[in-house]
């Protein structure tokens, strides 16, 4: 499957386009976890998608433990 294949289905599932690469990357792993890709699919898309700069959220732990102290 090309990232182009993983735009389509997007599109078809929600009815729009992707507004960032990181969209596709979490679409791509929830498909994968569903059994909607091969692994093989999914390390492929993976360093495609790596490529075009698609990343997830980076939380820096301890701003969040010290927002939620009491």
């Amino acid at each position: 499957m090309l990232v182009e294949d993983l735009i389509f289905r997007f599109e078809q599932v929600k009815e729009r386009s992707p507004l960032h690469t990181n969209e596709l990357l979490d679409y791509m792993q929830k498909s994968y976890i569903y059994g909607e890709l091969s692994i093989i699919e999914y390390k492929k898309l993976f360093f495609e998608l790596d490529k075009l700069g698609a990343e997830k959220p980076h939380f820096d732990f301890e701003e969040l433990e010290s927002s939620t102290s009491i």
